[in-house]
């Protein structure tokens, strides 16, 4: 995008913010502490995120742990403590390990496993801290003792991560997953808990075969990235946003499905696509918002008030949910003035 693009919105952005529009603290405050660790959660809680997200991957004794990823090796010192527990492809999988073998690792910012290059070179060091493995039960009684003691009600938005890789490796992570949510109370279409995957079977089956009333967010992503063998593109046009609406209660889209470009006068380009998911009663909340990694030209302000205001998004996923409460709070303030 050409760096004429910040001037071009200027027109667009004196518009109301979208009515409460969530900030979902993603992977934690993992703008500033390494992803998915019990303090990157707290202090996302203390930075006035409304939900907390945590993606989650099962133990081989079948614990949902915060994770990412399918492997180890970009986020902990696997190598150092199991070099002989690689898989043929040399990946640790966190399947392979049980939850005692999972807590002797420790958790550090994410990393390329070939260069050992940080990958946000500005954010906290690699070499710093002894952050370990968070469980799902960890962080929801986390929250939920902040919750009481603060007065607040701020919620879990956990995602499924390769649900059918998981079930070919003997688990049912759909039941695993809401036997620990209903067990802690998140029943029911207000309870504070959002849950979102990749996959549409998992939600699927959350919804028909488990009867869960919980909010389901069906993620959308791209075809290239051969994550989950899902053909996303159909989910993008107004029939599959139609399929989707049947089980789901939102969509979850790259910034660059709905932020397409710019014209020639820098002004930005806006797809259909939260105007069609919108029409069918589906909430958008689109990832991901990094204060770091930004289109040319264009701050996270401008950014974050182009998509509550113009756009009107009912919520975004972050790494510095501290800034999108502040753009959030700016905003509510200038539409409340006489």
């Amino acid at each position: 995008m050409p760096r004429t693009l910040l001037s071009g919105w200027i027109l667009l952005l004196a518009v109301s913010v979208a009515a409460d529009p969530l900030v979902i603290a993603h992977r934690g405050a993992s703008g500033y502490l390494p992803e998915h660790t019990l303090a990157a959660y707290a202090m996302a809680y203390a930075q006035g995120a409304d939900y907390l997200e945590p993606d989650l991957v099962l133990s081989a004794d079948g614990h949902p742990v915060a994770l990412h990823d399918l492997e180890l090796d970009a986020v902990s010192d696997v190598r150092a403590h199991f070099p002989d527990r690689a898989r043929e492809d040399g990946k640790h999988y966190v399947v392979d390990f049980t939850l005692a073998e999972l807590r002797q690792l420790r958790i550090h910012e994410r990393i390329d496993p070939a260069t050992g290059e940080a990958r946000y070179p500005a954010r906290f060091p690699v070499d710093l801290g002894d952050f370990r493995v968070v469980t799902l039960v960890e962080l929801i009684e986390l929250t939920q003792g902040l919750n009481q003691a603060t007065g607040r009600d701020v919620g879990i938005y956990p995602e499924l991560k390769f649900d059918a890789f998981h079930a070919a490796e003997g688990h049912d992570f759909a039941a695993i997953v809401i036997e620990i949510l209903e067990r802690y109370g998140y029943t029911g279409p207000d309870a504070r808990c959002i849950i979102q995957s990749f996959e549409p079977e998992p939600l699927i089956r959350l919804r028909e075969e488990f009867g869960t009333e919980l909010p389901l967010v069906q993620l959308l992503g791209e075809n290239a990235w051969e994550m989950n063998h899902v053909d996303y593109e159909p989910m993008y046009t107004p029939e599959g946003l139609a399929a989707i609406a049947e089980y789901a209660d939102g969509i979850g889209p790259p910034i660059t499905r709905i932020l397409t470009g710019s014209d020639a006068e820098g002004r930005p380009q806006i797809s259909t696509l939260v105007a069609d998911a919108q029409a069918l009663g589906l909430v958008v909340h689109p990832y991901t918002f990094r204060a770091d990694v930004l289109p040319e030209g264009v701050t996270f302000d401008a950014l974050l008030e182009l998509f509550f205001g113009t756009i009107g998004v009912e919520g975004v996923f972050t790494d510095h949910p501290d800034l999108a409460v502040a753009v959030r709070e700016r905003m509510a303030a200038r539409d409340s003035e006489p």
